[in-house]
């Protein structure tokens, strides 16, 4: 026999409306009711009937979410927040990569209406905004991550400049004063905010060596290349890397080569991934909060009047602060008077 929304609100002791806003993802539901009506319905095994709820709602109840990619471990992390976030309201997602390409993300965009209610996009591309603002469709809310910006739509971004600069001071502080810079790739707008960081990070110092930036591109062959260049050549103090993989890629180049890590080079990286501190030595990194990062865009996205927001509410788009993570692969001031 089918389960019916009047089954579930009977069990959960709620009305019929009360269930249906928890099921949508409305507001006005205080998180325990929600929680209660969610796990009856979840025992009940009820199952709504979508195309029935869309054309009385006119509202799909699906999320889209349109990345760079979907390979890593930073992407597993931020599916993994927006993923617990939806199926806390009852959403669903429909998820495209874009494959590092602008003509890409705007097919990807261009495909939304009708389709999901609203949309989640990572678009770290220099220079995209106004391709960005072609390709959002006016009736569809928007939320960007880790993006320049757009007129069209929030924005939610780590403080990439911030954390940068912090761990650029913490390899100055502990006595390093060359220190290489593996980048990200040229175009992309985390990569140049981190860069800039270390630069003006760099410039605090007197002694401080000018900046030596190696080209990457945010994955492990690009680190472990630069890491065979610094094993065969001139030697920098410490690496750091414009992210964990590219941190990575290099330690195992430095170790294969025979170099201890951190007597002769300290390296160190950003994002703190789960994979950073397994390795051995252990990542020193900048952390952020990456499952948070998705989750908040979610919440924000949910804030919009469109979907059940209430208008005029303001919205959190600070940015995440990533913490300084002192593992064992950058040496501490007692480690190196020792």
């Amino acid at each position: 026999m089918n389960v019916t929304i009047k089954d579930v609100a009977r069990a959960a002791e709620v009305s019929v409306a009360t269930v249906s806003r928890a099921l949508n993802g409305r507001q006005y539901v205080a998180d325990e009711v929600r929680a209660r009506i969610l796990q009856v319905a979840s025992e009940l095994r009820y199952s709504p009937h979508h195309a029935a709820r869309a054309l009385s709602s006119r509202r799909t109840h699906t999320i889209g979410v349109v990345l760079p990619d979907l390979y890593g471990e930073f992407f597993s992390e931020l599916m993994r927040g927006i993923d617990h976030a939806a199926r806390e309201r009852g959403l669903h997602l429909l998820v495209s990569s874009c494959h590092g390409s602008l003509a890409e993300q705007r097919d990807a965009l261009r495909a939304t209406p009708g389709r999901v209610d609203g949309v989640l996009v990572m678009s770290p591309f220099l220079g995209s905004v106004e391709s960005l603002d072609e390709a959002l469709a006016p009736d569809v809310p928007a939320v960007l991550m880790n993006c320049a910006g757009s007129p069209r739509a929030a924005v939610l971004n780590v403080d990439n400049h911030g954390g940068a600069f912090a761990m650029t001071r913490h390899l100055l502080d502990v006595g390093h004063r060359r220190i290489a810079f593996i980048a990200g790739p040229e175009d992309n707008f985390d990569a140049r905010e981190r860069l800039r960081g270390y630069c003006e990070a760099l410039a605090t110092v007197a002694d401080a060596a000018e900046p030596w930036v190696v080209q990457g591109n945010f994955d492990e062959a690009s680190g472990y290349a630069a890491g065979e260049a610094f094993a065969a050549g001139e030697r920098p103090d410490a690496v750091f890397a414009a992210n964990d993989m590219t941190a990575l890629g290099c330690l195992f180049a430095l170790r294969k080569a025979g170099l201890r890590v951190p007597e002769d080079i300290a390296v160190a990286g950003f994002d703190d991934v789960p994979m950073a501190r397994y390795v051995n030595p252990a990542l020193t990194t900048m952390r952020v909060d990456i499952a948070s990062l998705g989750a908040r865009a979610l919440h924000l996205l949910l804030q919009h009047p469109a979907l059940g927001g209430e208008s005029g509410t303001p919205v959190d788009t600070a940015s995440l602060i990533p913490h300084l993570v002192v593992r064992d692969s950058s040496a501490t001031p007692e480690r190196r008077m020792a």
